[in-house]
């Protein structure tokens, strides 16, 4: 086992991290994903190790302290799997560099062999590791603005947008094409937290017109819609969403009177995951029912059962599109997107 170098400060920033997860300091996947990318380039950077399989585990032990901190959030997996693929994408070019270019051909059969042991002393493999990170962590700031760039490809000029909840890609994606389209967004409310009248307030001050609704109101209002959009907090290797609560009556709703649904997002939420329609309580949280009803009405509260989900599962049939930083797809499309993004052996970690 390598010697640690400061293993101290290393602990620190995963002991914060995790205690953030904890207690749900963090708001938004993108937050949370551009922190786990940098507690684990601090892993990859002042850490000790003599080969691409040490590091490796390091940061597969790292990710699963962080991952089991708030199992509900996929954003910290899927950054644990993208910079496991990363060290392992770069090991292999770093080795096919240093190898003699007139190997025979016992040596080229046994090149898979080397590439899967990962033990190979590979020379400044942690300073190519280290860039390869930053290069990710510019994608994921780059992200939002990259899918907000495309709007004007799908909002039109005096359509009715539906939407729900508070996204910052559906807020920065309406505002883009806000700049030369004229159009009308009506926004679902997302009780009981109300997110989204935030979002209507923000889209009001940026001169769109905008109209706040209750939830109850999506399926009668549904038939005057052109489009519905809005954000996931995670896409599932089927083309299924987990969005916020809700989103399945929405999805219903547009499927009911033929209203195209589009999702926006980045690429950092693709999850290699699946999940049954039936069985959505191991992927989602639970809030206080105090949102729901007050605890002061304690006679009713005695007789019933109340539950206050946060997200809530949309299935891949009820999705026309997913707009991610490297452009729209139909959702049957994300398992080619997975293929680049994780190594196969890493979807179970």
């Amino acid at each position: 086992m390598a010697t640690l170098s400061n293993l101290d400060e290393v602990e620190e920033h995963i002991d914060g991290l995790v205690t953030c997860l904890k207690r749900a300091e963090i708001e938004g996947s993108y937050d949370i994903a551009l922190k786990t990318v940098l507690v684990l380039r601090k892993v990859v950077g002042q850490l000790k190790w003599s080969s691409a399989k040490e590091l490796m585990e390091f940061v597969r032990s790292a990710g699963k302290r962080l991952m089991d901190a708030q199992p509900s959030v996929d954003a910290v997996g899927n950054m644990v799997r993208r910079i496991l693929k990363i060290i392992k994408e770069e090991y292999a070019t770093a080795i096919g560099k240093v190898e003699d270019a007139t190997e025979s051909l016992q040596d080229l059969l046994m090149s898979d062999t080397k590439m899967d042991n990962l033990s190979s002393h590979v020379p400044m493999l942690k300073s190519i590791v280290v860039d390869a990170i930053n290069e990710l962590i510019s994608e994921l700031e780059t992200s939002i603005e990259n899918i907000a760039r495309q709007a004007l490809e799908h909002i039109h000029s005096n359509e009715v947008i539906m939407t729900m909840g508070e996204s910052k890609t559906v807020e920065r994606f309406l505002k883009n094409a806000a700049r030369k389209r004229t159009f009308s967004v009506i926004v679902a409310e997302c009780a009981p937290q109300c997110h989204g009248q935030k979002l209507a307030k923000r889209l009001a001050d940026n001169d769109i017109e905008t109209i706040v609704i209750t939830d109850a109101a999506i399926f009668a209002i549904m038939a005057r819609v052109n489009k519905v959009i809005i954000g996931a907090d995670t896409v599932m290797a089927d083309g299924g969403l987990k969005v916020v609560n809700g989103g399945g009556a929405l999805a219903l709703a547009a499927k009911h009177h033929s209203v195209p649904f589009i999702v926006v997002g980045s690429l950092f939420k693709l999850s290699p995951q699946y999940v049954c329609s039936y069985d959505q309580d191991h992927i989602n949280k639970f809030l206080s029912p105090h949102d729901v009803m007050d605890f002061s009405e304690g006679d009713i509260i005695s007789k019933v059962s109340i539950t206050n989900p946060v997200f809530d599962y949309v299935p891949p049939d009820l999705v026309h599109l997913y707009i991610s930083d490297v452009g729209g797809n139909a959702p049957s499309y994300v398992y080619r997107l997975l293929s680049e993004l994780y190594h196969p052996d890493d979807y179970v970690l």
